[in-house]
C-alpha cells in the first residue's frame, strides 16, 4: 500500500448572517455540528466571528496529527472548512509556497485554501479529487463554497430572510425552528417515479442541493450558483482500439495509485464486476506486491443475486485479505435507522448490502475503493441496449401493437428470480409503451407511470402537480451533451441524474454512516474527460457492453470476469416482501396512515399490496418506495 502524508473526511456546516452586525448563536452551530458526527467522529472544529460561523466534524486520513479544521490562512482573514481528498495536493503544495504562500499542516485540503487566495473561483479548475468546502473570505465579506465534478461529496443550503446555512447533510439545518419542513411536491412526485429525489431539489421546499461541478457565492444577501466544469465540453476525437484501451489502462491506473494516499489502513470494495475488479487488479499492481490488498464482499442466500463466488475468483487471483459476508432477509430491523440517515425518502434497496459492506470494512480499515462510475461512463447499463432495441422496433412494429403486447406480457407471473427471460420480457415492453420516447432510457428507470399516478395520486396532489413535469430534467440533461452520439447522451444524463442522485448519495450516505470513506477512481477527472473523448461505438459494440474497458484490461483480469453479464448489487426485496418484510410493509401502508396523508387513494394502495402478496404482481419497487416515503414522514413531517 502506499503510505503518503496527506486528508480529512469531514462534515462541514454553517451559518452566514445578512445583517453583519447580528452575531451567530454559538448554540445553535454546536447543535449542526454535532448532527454530522458520524460523518467525522474524530475530531471537531469551529470558527466563529461576528455575522459568521463554520463548524465541522472529522474523520481523520490523512495528517491525523495536525490536520485540524478549519483552516485559516497567514493573517487570519479567510478560513476553510472542507470535506474530501485532494489527490494532487502535493504538486499544489509546491507551486503555492514557491508563491510565498505558508502551510501549517500536512493536510491535503489546506491547498484549498491558499489556492483560493492565489486563484480566486479558478482554484477549482486546479484541483484533482473529490470535496465539498466552504471558504469564508473576510476581506469581501464572501461566502464561496463548491462541489467537486462528479458529486461524490454532499452540500446543502437554504436562504431564509436573515441568513445563509449551509452542511453536508439536510439533517444539520433541520435542527434549527427557522428552516422550514414544508414538503416540496414536485420532489415528491420525482421521488416516487425514479426511487430519489433529482438535484437540485430536495423534499423540503426551501432546502437545495448544490449540484456537482457548481460553486455557490453568498455576498450581500444573495446566492449566486455556476457551472466551473462540464465533461460535454470535451470533444469526441477518433481512437484506435488499440490506442484507446492502452490510454484507458494507464489513465485509470495512474488515478487508482493517486487515489491510495492514506495515513490509515485501506481497502476495496469487490462485486466480481470488471469495474470493482479492474480497481483491485490496479492496487495489487501499484502496491508493487509490497502488501496484499483488502477486499470485502457481501452474498445471497438466493442464487441468482449471489455473487461471491466471482469475487472469491479476483480476490484468489490478486491474492487479497478477502473478507465476505451474507445479507440476510432480517433487515428489516435496519429499516428505521438507515432510511432516515438520507434526510428524505431514498429507495435504492442496495442501499442495505451498501451500508452492511461499508459496516464489515470499517473493522479492518478507514478508506475504501470502489468501481462505481465505471457503468455510467462505459455503457454497463442493459437499458441502453434496451433503448437500442427500441429504436429498431418502432421502425416496424406501430405503437398499437406494442401496447396488445405490453398488455400481454403483463399478465405473465414474474419471476422469483432477480432478472430471468419472463421479467426482462415485462420490464421492457412496459417500459416501450408507458414511458415517453424522448426520456430515451429512463423509459425503464421510471416506476410509477402516468396512467398508474392517475389512480394512485388523490386529486388535491394531482392538483399540486399540475404545472410540473417529472421527466423535464432527464430530457434537459439528454440535450445537454450537445452531441449526435446517442450513447454518449445517455452516458451524460446518468453521470448527471442516477449517478449523482442515486449512486453516489447511496454510497456517500451508507458508508459515512459507519465512519468509513469511500473513493471513486472511475471519477478522475482524466478517467471522466477521456471517456467522453470516445465514442459510443467504443463503449458498446455489436451488444459487448463496455467494449473499450474490457480491451483495456484483458490482460489484466480473469477471461471469466471480462464476458460475464453486468448483475447489479440489489438485494430480493419482491421476495422479502412477501415473507419476512410483510408484516412491517403492512404495518406502515396501513390505510389509517393513508388517508391521513392525503396524498395517496387507499384502495388503490390496498390493491397494490393484496396484489403482491398473492404473487400475481410484483410491486415491490412501488411499495418498498412508500414504505420509505412513510418511514420519512414519520421523522421529518409529522
Amino acid at each position: 500500500m502506499f503510505w503518503l502524508d496527506l486528508a480529512v473526511m469531514c462534515g462541514i456546516t454553517g451559518i452566514v448572517e445578512r445583517d453583519f452586525a447580528r452575531p451567530v448563536d454559538r448554540a445553535q452551530l454546536e447543535r449542526m455540528v454535532e448532527t454530522l458526527r458520524h460523518r467525522g467522529p474524530d475530531d471537531r472544529g469551529q470558527f466563529v466571528k461576528q455575522g459568521v460561523g463554520l463548524g465541522m466534524r472529522r474523520l481523520s486520513i490523512i495528517d491525523v496529527e495536525s490536520g485540524q479544521q478549519p483552516f485559516a490562512n497567514e493573517d487570519g482573514t479567510v478560513h476553510l472548512v472542507a470535506n474530501g481528498e485532494i489527490y494532487n495536493h502535493a504538486r499544489l503544495r509546491d507551486e503555492l509556497s514557491a508563491k510565498g504562500h505558508r502551510f501549517r499542516s500536512s493536510s491535503d485540503v489546506e491547498v484549498i485554501l491558499h489556492g483560493y487566495e492565489a486563484f480566486g473561483v479558478e482554484v477549482l479548475s486546479r484541483l484533482r479529487g473529490m470535496f465539498a468546502f466552504a471558504i469564508w473570505d473576510g476581506r469581501t465579506r464572501r461566502l464561496f463554497a463548491a462541489r467537486d465534478r462528479a458529486g461524490e461529496k454532499p452540500l446543502f443550503y437554504t436562504q431564509i430572510p436573515d441568513r445563509l446555512l449551509f452542511a453536508s447533510e439536510m439533517k444539520a439545518l433541520l435542527v434549527r425552528s427557522d428552516v422550514s419542513r414544508e414538503v416540496d411536491f414536485e420532489a415528491l412526485d420525482q421521488f416516487l417515479t425514479y426511487e430519489y429525489v433529482l438535484s437540485p431539489r430536495t423534499m423540503f421546499s426551501d432546502i437545495r442541493a448544490v449540484p456537482p461541478a457548481h460553486y455557490l457565492v453568498y455576498e450581500r444577501g444573495a446566492v449566486k450558483i455556476e457551472r466551473y466544469w462540464d465533461v460535454a465540453s470535451v470533444p469526441v476525437r477518433s481512437w484506435s482500439d488499440e490506442e484507446a484501451a492502452s490510454e484507458l489502462r494507464s489513465t485509470l491506473g495512474r488515478a487508482v495509485a493517486g487515489q491510495m494516499m492514506s495515513d490509515v489502513p485501506l481497502g476495496a470494495f469487490l462485486s466480481g464486476g470488471i469495474d470493482s475488479s479492474a480497481i483491485v487488479g490496479l492496487m495489487d499492481e501499484a502496491s508493487g506486491g509490497a502488501s496484499p490488498v483488502n477486499t470485502f464482499s457481501m452474498g445471497f442466500a438466493a442464487a441468482s443475486y449471489n455473487e461471491l463466488p466471482y469475487a472469491r475468483e479476483v480476490a484468489s487471483r490478486f491474492g487479497t485479505n478477502h473478507r465476505e459476508g451474507m445479507v440476510e432477509p432480517d433487515l428489516s430491523t435496519l429499516f428505521e435507522d438507515l432510511v432516515t440517515q438520507f434526510d428524505q425518502p431514498f429507495a435504492d434497496v442496495s442501499l442495505f448490502p451498501t451500508y452492511l459492506v461499508s459496516q464489515m470494512a470499517r473493522e479492518h480499515v478507514a478508506v475504501a475503493l470502489s468501481g462505481d462510475g465505471g457503468d455510467e461512463l462505459f455503457g454497463g447499463y442493459d437499458t441502453y441496449e434496451a433503448e437500442a432495441l427500441a429504436h429498431r422496433i418502432s421502425r416496424f412494429v406501430p405503437n398499437g401493437a406494442m401496447q396488445i403486447v405490453a398488455a400481454m406480457t403483463a399478465m405473465l407471473p414474474p419471476s422469483e428470480k432477480k432478472k430471468g427471460f419472463v421479467n426482462k420480457l415485462r420490464r421492457f415492453t412496459q417500459g416501450l409503451v408507458a414511458g415517453p420516447s424522448e426520456i430515451a432510457h429512463y423509459r425503464w428507470m421510471t416506476f410509477l407511470d402516468g396512467p398508474a399516478k392517475l389512480r394512485f395520486y388523490t386529486p388535491a396532489l394531482q392538483d399540486a402537480l399540475v404545472k410540473s413535469d417529472v421527466y423535464a430534467p432527464i430530457r434537459r440533461h439528454l440535450r445537454g451533451a450537445h452531441t449526435d452520439d446517442l450513447l454518449n447522451r445517455q452516458l451524460y444524463a446518468d453521470l448527471q441524474v442516477y449517478l449523482n442522485d442515486d449512486i453516489l448519495v447511496k454510497v456517500d450516505r451508507m458508508s459515512m454512516a459507519t465512519s468509513l470513506e469511500t473513493r471513486a477512481p472511475f471519477l478522475d477527472v482524466d478517467v471522466m474527460e477521456l471517456a467522453f473523448s470516445m465514442p459510443g461505438s467504443l463503449k458498446i459494440r455489436n451488444g459487448r457492453r463496455k467494449y473499450v474497458l474490457k480491451e483495456a484490461m484483458k490482460t489484466l483480469l480473469p477471461q471469466s470476469v471480462l464476458e460475464r453479464e453486468k448483475e447489479g448489487f440489489s438485494i430480493p426485496m419482491k421476495t422479502w416482501l412477501r415473507g419476512a418484510w410483510a408484516p412491517l410493509m403492512q404495518d406502515l401502508l396501513d390505510s389509517h396512515r393513508t388517508r391521513r396523508r392525503g396524498w395517496f387513494e387507499p384502495t388503490e394502495l390496498s390493491r397494490l399490496v393484496r396484489e403482491h402478496l398473492a404473487g400475481q404482481q410484483n410491486h415491490a419497487h412501488v411499495l418498498f418506495s412508500l414504505m420509505v416515503l412513510e418511514r420519512w414522514c414519520d421523522a421529518y413531517v409529522d
